[in-house]
């Protein structure tokens, strides 16, 4: 095995576009999960990801026994890694995919000891292996302090052999900071950056919390009658501005319109520095604080730029007002730009008497899709420190519906269940609606996604928690032997709105672990005591069925183990060496290393029942051969998808 933090050696790079193939053999959450993380590696590096074409070499992503990887390209054709049962988190796909790109786990680095303990009589008889560590000599941390919030850090409990913990942190404050699986952490991407030269990442575009005096390069329209200012506070609201809440002294920092002043109609507009797209869609996201009045309004439009139009041609996309509110609100507006553009914020002012205005902070445009709803959870530290683990501490999100139609409610379990306390657990339930008796039932293959947001004002830097569930329409709840996802009317149990409406809800299917209690209290996911859950239900059954139909891979290498132009392929996944033959000759051996002729026919008919033994015994051999360096990961961070209690 080659025992470094990073593997050193360019021929272990992957290119920065990665062929992959999606086995069929996946479970179809772990299908839509795996996508997710390349929009993940898209947004945040320069590392992306295409189907295989019949490139030489790529990975096949298949469902083994686990988690698990090589490290490096291989340089073998098809390279495998499992994402097994239990494996379809995104974090644990971004782990395995870190492994393929070059990366080992962080507890083995050089430099381990000044950090973490390992307590060798902990860990499970036969795991030892897992916490080896290597010397600078073999090893390549790439200038990057050691990282107990890397995502490729085990936990404190990973191969323990009893309740005692196998890896103790020497600053203890750490303890239960190692070992999450929500993201990439800051180093992570550091590191991985480094390794492939990135300087840029694919479809981030720009961010902005206006903390400098220039803005971020945005400009005040000479189309308005009015500006936007950069202030700290306004009297009537907001205080503080979104990015620090005013914890940093000389420093927290907002665009704000005035609509106290002027009159009805008055704009400010601010716009976007030029961006250029690559991807063809875009979402934005925004805080917005509404101090003014209800009829104060925010439109968004975009200036484009084409041949036809070197000047720029203004398309409206959304308008967004509401009644004024003591607190920052979280907004995306999707766009569909093609062409070289600015963002346009304009400012309007609606008639009725105003204290204050409008005002935004915390800008993000990425080439990304927008969540389809935002339910957004106000004094919840209030929630967290009087709600009673189980049922009893249950809230419900507002209905909501997909984009095909489906009508879906989340359970947030604000302290666990009773078996699990001190987690947020998260249930997705679909209800009935009003589309019900047009649909498909039991519902097919919906994939939703519950995202806890990490309000870090730079989108490349937030590590939020996301889980993801799918409606398979064969999927059986116990003991009821009902469709889970059949029609909620059907297989629900009833339900009341808070108005008084009643309704049916059918079987919670996720994870009473979504998050502890410790890592919620960390970061950015309380703010303002808010936390926004962001929600997709989207049609994945175009997944059913995402493996080609290929011959054997051909591996032509110079690492090719195969020797006297024998030409290693893999079959079934098992690499055998074909060796060459001419009319009275041939090669032959476990790497075509020993030649026989006709003249050895008495020899081979005499030994022929050897010969079998070492035929079998060459493609096991063979397989260590043509395949090293896998990584299995433990069974620690795996939290099955369960239905709810």
């Amino acid at each position: 095995i080659q025992d470094r933090n990073s593997i050193i050696g360019d021929n272990y790079r992957w290119p920065h576009v990665v062929p992959y193939v999606l086995e069929d053999s996946l479970e179809m959450n772990a299908k839509g999960v795996i996508l997710k993380a390349f929009e993940q590696y898209r947004l945040k590096t320069c590392i992306d990801f295409k189907p295989w074409e019949g490139e030489k070499n790529y990975i096949s992503v298949f469902k083994g026994s686990g988690c698990w990887s090589s490290v490096g390209n291989m340089q073998v054709g098809l390279q495998q890694l499992s994402i097994g049962a239990n494996c379809d988190r995104i974090a644990t796909v971004q782990h395995e995919f870190l492994h393929a790109l070059g990366f080992w786990h962080e507890q083995s680095r050089s430099d381990r000891d000044d950090y973490v303990t390992i307590v060798w009589d902990r860990i499970q008889s036969g795991q030892e292996h897992n916490f080896n560590k290597y010397d600078d000599k073999r090893s390549d941390f790439l200038n990057v302090p050691y990282d107990y919030n890397s995502v490729m850090h085990y936990s404190k409990t990973a191969f323990r052999n009893g309740t005692e913990p196998t890896i103790l942190t020497n600053i203890p404050d750490f303890i239960d900071v190692i070992g999450q699986r929500m993201d990439f952490s800051e180093y992570d991407l550091q590191k991985l950056n480094r390794l492939y030269n990135c300087t840029s990442s694919l479809s981030f575009m720009d961010t902005c919390s206006f903390e400098l005096e220039n803005i971020c390069g945005m400009i005040q329209s000479s189309d308005d009658n009015s500006d936007w200012q950069r202030l700290s506070q306004v009297p009537a609201g907001p205080n503080t501005d979104h990015t620090n809440m005013g914890e940093c002294k000389d420093s927290g920092y907002f665009m704000h319109f005035d609509t106290s002043a002027g009159g009805e109609g008055s704009t400010a507009v601010l716009e976007s520095r030029l961006l250029y797209p690559k991807r063809g869609f875009q979402c934005l996201q925004f805080y917005l604080y509404n101090s003014g009045n209800e009829n104060d309004r925010l439109n968004v439009w975009v200036r484009e730029y084409t041949s036809a139009n070197p000047n720029g041609t203004l398309r409206f996309i959304k308008e967004i007002k509401g009644s004024p509110e003591t607190y920052w609100q979280l907004h995306h507006v999707s766009l569909n730009v093609t062409s070289k553009f600015r963002v346009m914020f304009q400012g309007v002012r609606g008639s009725g008497l105003s204290n204050g205005g409008l005002s935004i902070d915390d800008i993000n445009l990425s080439e990304t899709q927008c969540p389809h709803h935002v339910w957004h959870i106000r004094n919840f530290t209030h929630l967290l420190n009087t709600s009673p683990a189980g049922k009893g501490g249950i809230i419900y999100s507002p209905p909501f519906y997909s984009s095909e139609g489906y009508a879906f409610q989340v359970s947030l379990y604000v302290n666990g269940t009773t078996d699990n306390p001190f987690n947020l657990g998260i249930y997705l339930s679909l209800i009935s609606g009003a589309n019900d008796d047009h649909l498909k039932w039991p519902c097919p293959w919906q994939q939703g996604t519950m995202i806890l947001l990490d309000q870090h004002p730079d989108i490349r830097q937030q590590m939020s928690n996301q889980r993801s569930v799918t409606t398979d329409p064969q999927k059986f709840s116990e003991p009821s032997l009902n469709y889970t996802w059949d029609r909620p009317d059907k297989v629900g149990s009833e339900a009341t709105f808070p108005n008084g409406t009643k309704y049916m809800r059918g079987p919670g299917v996720g994870t009473s672990a979504f998050l502890t209690h410790e890592r919620l209290r960390s970061r950015n996911f309380i703010k303002e005591d808010g936390v926004y859950i962001l929600l997709t239900v989207e049609d994945i059954s175009h997944l059913l069925s995402t493996q080609p139909s290929t011959p054997p891979t051909l591996v032509t290498t110079t690492n090719n183990p195969c020797a006297n132009d024998g030409v290693c392929v893999m079959v079934n996944r098992a690499p055998v060496c074909r060796c060459p033959a001419g009319d009275n000759w041939w090669y032959m051996g476990e790497k075509c290393e020993r030649k026989g002729s006709t003249q050895e026919n008495t020899v081979i008919a005499v030994s022929s029942t050897i010969t079998v033994f070492v035929v079998m015994l060459i493609v096991t051999i063979t397989t260590a051969v043509c395949l090293k360096k896998k990584y299995k990961e433990g069974k620690e961070n795996k939290e099955s998808v369960t239905l709810e209690e």
